[in-house]
């Protein structure tokens, strides 16, 4: 009996590549080549085995397909194809639900071998851990979106220049950060593990010498980006169920913070003229 496989990668070469050869080794393979294409074949089909390249289209978007497979189809074996194989997201990934990974280009024996490895196994009964809303992911990885966020604020030219040093910096995302999980945490209607409530939110004792309106806006979009890396790098965590409305909710509480930050540069600017 043929063992269904379903394979997910952006590129065509490698979908009819890899669909020919696995077919040789009398597997029956289903291609999809967009997120949404493998999502739909998950929901519809059955399958023995998942193989999904880590970037379709977008970085770590095998892991949206890796996570839907693993909570429709617990017993499938879920394998990833990464070109990066130092890459952490994917390391996680391995860690802590996805069975193996390939490194690109596939050595053919040994990926039908890691393949039939996996099969041959009896599949393990995985306990997978409740899903979390995206505050909770937000407020578990505060330290990751400190570093990438001053990162992003050192190679920007313009704002890299303001008087600020790193750790006033720091404090400042502190206190926007505390108001975006406080408004997720409210939305959600979840209690996060040793969040401290407080009003939170923009400081407008700020020290805003050098800044322009769209500097101002510059440090939001930088963390807009950074809090949507974040999360892209725990999909395996996320409640996909309320993925949008959570996202949604953090992106309305950075633009009231943005408004507020506005406001107090307008003030200042008045106050000195």
């Amino acid at each position: 009996m043929q063992r269904r496989l379903l394979l997910v990668d952006d590129e065509p070469v490698i979908l009819i590549t890899l669909t020919a050869i696995l077919s040789k080794f009398d597997f029956e393979v289903t291609a999809a080549a967009s997120v949404a294409e493998a999502l739909q074949k998950i929901t519809s089909e059955k399958f023995d085995i998942l193989l999904s390249d880590l970037n379709i289209g977008n970085p770590g978007d095998g892991l949206t397909v890796v996570s839907a497979m693993r909570r429709t189809q617990p017993e499938a074996v879920t394998m990833i194809l990464t070109g990066y194989p130092a890459f952490e997201t994917a390391l996680e990934a391995i860690r802590q639900q996805v069975d193996d990974y390939i490194v690109k280009p596939a050595d053919i024996p040994a990926l039908v071998n890691a393949i039939e490895s996996k099969l041959a196994t009896p599949p393990r009964q995985r306990q997978l851990p409740p899903p979390k809303r995206v505050a909770m992911i937000l407020q578990e990885h505060r330290g990751r979106i400190e570093e990438l966020w001053l990162s992003a604020v050192e190679k920007d030219g313009a704002l890299s220049r303001v008087t600020s040093d790193k750790e006033q910096r720091r404090n400042h995302l502190r206190g926007i950060l505390e108001e975006v999980i406080r408004a997720g945490q409210s939305y959600s209607g979840e209690e996060v593990a040793g969040h401290k409530r407080s009003s939170g939110g923009y400081d407008r004792r700020r020290d805003i010498e050098g800044y322009t309106p769209s500097m101002m806006l510059a440090e939001f979009c930088l963390l807009r980006r950074v809090l949507a890396q974040v999360v892209q790098e725990n999909l395996l965590a996320v409640n996909l169920t309320y993925l949008v409305p959570d996202l949604a909710r953090v992106n309305e509480s950075l633009d009231e913070q943005a408004q507020a930050a506005l406001a107090t540069l307008s003030d200042s600017i008045k106050a000195s003229s």
